[in-house]
């Protein structure tokens, strides 16, 4: 599944932009990539996290640096606004709460027109409640003394559609992917990949109008 939403990154050239990562784990979308960008910048609040992250853009001689988050800043991002021509975001959205003091500091560091992409699951959906349910969900209580209900909601405090209608309301959607079934609907599908742009002008006016 998280394949599945790789996919999007074939979709943008990465040559000459500057690029920021949000939770970029072992950067797995690297094999999906037309081009190598100018400069890559690593957020996480896990330090050894961003060590595995940098030796993976190490070992495609990519241009590099990591910034280490402050657990409970709501998003607070510590570069310049304006900033970067892409931010990437891949299977983290669903975990920040309040989601949007950190959609609106991604929006703070993206250039006008620039562009957020990325992936999350289909959380709030019958599909992804029911895989769930007959399989981790199963395996948590044959096997540990964890409630799954309760880490569930801790985890995914955001369902798809929130941040869906989170992300449209801020920015200009350009891509969506429904997948497996390419259906537009949340119920029927486990994972959405998207790409957004960031509007030139106030809310509500069009990315291309100055």
């Amino acid at each position: 599944m998280n394949d599945a939403g790789y996919g999007v990154m074939s979709r943008i050239p990465l040559s000459g932009r500057t690029v920021l990562e949000i939770g970029p784990g072992q950067i797995s979308h690297m094999e999906r990539w037309r081009s190598t960008s100018a400069r890559y910048v690593l957020a996480d609040v896990d330090q050894s996290m961003l060590d595995r992250s940098s030796r993976a853009l190490a070992t495609r001689g990519v241009p590099h640096e990591a910034a280490l988050l402050t657990r409970g800043n709501r998003g607070a991002l510590p570069v310049p606004d304006a900033t970067f021509d892409l931010v990437v975001s891949f299977y983290a959205l669903e975990h920040l709460y309040p989601l949007e003091p950190y959609v609106d500091s991604m929006l703070r560091v993206l250039r006008p027109g620039g562009l957020l992409a990325g992936a999350i699951p289909a959380e709030g959906g019958l599909g992804w409640g029911l895989g769930r349910y007959l399989t981790t969900r199963r395996w948590f209580l044959r096997n540990t003394g964890i409630n799954p209900d309760k880490l569930i909601c801790w985890e995914h405090p955001n369902f798809a559609d929130h941040i869906l209608r989170t992300l449209d309301e801020r920015m200009d959607r350009r891509y969506i992917r429904f997948w497996p079934l390419g259906i537009p609907s949340i119920d029927l599908n486990l994972v959405i990949t998207f790409i957004y742009s960031k509007r030139h002008g106030p809310p509500g006016r069009d990315a291309g109008e100055g």
